[in-house]
């Protein structure tokens, strides 16, 4: 009898343990999903997604070959994880010696999208005919952490009078990229890829090839002022929209901004 009431309770222990083994795996893979969130490093998470899928697919269906280059690349993924992580790895540890990957960001968005936009269309008309030049992003899905530590942080509401003098020329902000986060201007003076598409004209400057870049490596939705013309251009999907009416950025900015960027942040009109 005694010895049955002591693998009872050991029986008891093991499901205990074994319950909080897995909170805490579960816990460790939330974490670093939280660290790695609002980064290129969540598209390859995505990638490694699909390679465990098609080993699997690939072993159920018998495909021997496809397999064994499954099973290569899996050999090697963990060397290559941490090479491709590894800004994503050191920025968990210094968060979580900070204690700020604890944290959650319980804000509440609520915007007036008729103010935002005639906010973002009355500052980019005022440059545009004073040819000022400016570069803003709006972050939509993919996440622009990483260009967005390049930058000065402003983390400010939109007005056009902000927008405006943050482009007005010979000031410290003037030159890189200003990225807007939902209802936030988040950073300014970023530094974005440069494309080094053929199709770029060469009459074009650093802002077109910065604008045509992030939009090749990102879903980004970015606008331009030319400094030369005063012409309005629009960047998404890798696609330069030279010499734009104010009336089709305007239509542009409301189907990529409040469609995706602003509603992704869970925004009460």
């Amino acid at each position: 009898m005694q010895l049955f009431s002591v693998l009872e309770n050991l029986s008891t222990m093991k499901i205990i343990t074994g319950i909080l083994d897995l909170l805490i795996v579960w816990y460790v893979i939330y974490l670093l999903i939280n660290a790695i969130k609002g980064t290129k490093a969540i598209q390859l998470l995505k990638g490694i997604f699909f390679i465990l899928i098609g080993r699997t697919l690939s072993h159920q269906l018998d495909l021997t070959t496809t397999t064994k280059l499954f099973d290569m690349v899996m050999e090697w993924g963990f060397l290559a994880i941490i090479v491709i992580f590894q800004p994503e790895l050191r920025r968990a540890l210094e968060q979580l010696g900070r204690g700020s990957l604890f944290k959650r960001n319980a804000s509440n968005l609520k915007v007036n999208q008729a103010k935002l936009t005639d906010a973002m269309v009355k500052s980019v008309q005022y440059m545009a005919k004073r040819r000022i030049g400016a570069l803003i992003v709006f972050e939509k899905e993919t996440g622009l952490q990483d260009y967005i530590e390049t930058g000065i942080p402003i983390n400010a509401d939109i007005s056009s009078e902000l927008l405006i003098n943050i482009f007005i020329p010979n000031t410290p902000l003037h030159d890189g990229a200003m990225i807007v986060q939902g209802d936030k201007i988040s950073v300014a003076a970023s530094y974005l890829p440069l494309s080094d598409s053929a199709k770029i004209q060469k009459s074009l400057g650093t802002r077109h090839r910065a604008a045509v870049g992030i939009s090749e490596v990102s879903d980004a939705f970015t606008v331009v002022v030319s400094e030369e013309t005063g012409d309005i251009s629009v960047t998404y999907n890798g696609r330069l929209r030279k010499d734009v009416s104010l009336e089709v950025f305007e239509a542009l900015l409301t189907e990529h901004w409040f469609n995706t960027s602003v509603a992704k942040k869970g925004v009460e009109e």
